[in-house]
């Protein structure tokens, strides 16, 4: 197979976004106990770069979840592949998603965290593709909204590859 990627967002039109994101949060979270939650495995390295321009003490704590294994498009069953290592319980939760598409992922995280009790839930999404939605989910913090195009790149991958990518792609893997 042969992929070709084109540019789609620039590392400095991500690094710019995610400065003002991190600074909106620091002023809504100022004084609050947050815990940003990352959603591995694209999560980390938007994770990184937010959390250095958030102005405020804080936990960070990861889950893994998957619901497209190594095809282009969700299977629409989420599984978990790695757990939180610390509790909830009386937290400000910020989870950190990727990209937010059909929504399915994020609906069974939320049911999920909504057994642990914390004190609130937000969710802070680096990408939106609001042509594949399935469920509806409030995006708190948002950096982009895309097409229905297969993106990669800045943590988001193609059967494992193209995470390490300064700009998010879109991945064509025919080459046309």
């Amino acid at each position: 197979m042969s992929e070709r990627v084109r540019e789609l967002i620039s590392e400095r039109e991500l690094q710019a976004r995610i400065r003002e994101m991190g600074q909106q949060i620091s002023r809504d979270y100022a004084g609050a106990d947050l815990v940003m939650l990352g959603v591995l495995k694209g999560c980390f390295l938007f994770m990184a770069d937010l959390c250095r321009h958030i102005d405020l003490p804080l936990c960070c704590d990861f889950v893994g979840l998957s619901s497209y294994g190594d095809r282009t498009s969700s299977s629409g069953v989420v599984r978990i592949t790695a757990d939180l290592t610390r509790p909830l319980e009386g937290k400000d939760v910020l989870i950190v998603e990727d990209i937010v598409d059909t929504g399915l992922t994020m609906q069974y995280l939320l049911g999920k965290l909504q057994d642990r009790v914390p004190r609130s839930i937000k969710l802070c999404s680096l990408l939106y593709k609001p042509a594949r939605c399935v469920v509806p989910c409030k995006i708190d913090y948002l950096g982009f909204t895309v097409d229905d195009v297969f993106v990669i790149g800045y943590g988001l991958d193609f059967e494992g590859r193209y995470r390490n990518q300064r700009y998010i792609g879109v991945l064509d893997p025919d080459g046309d």
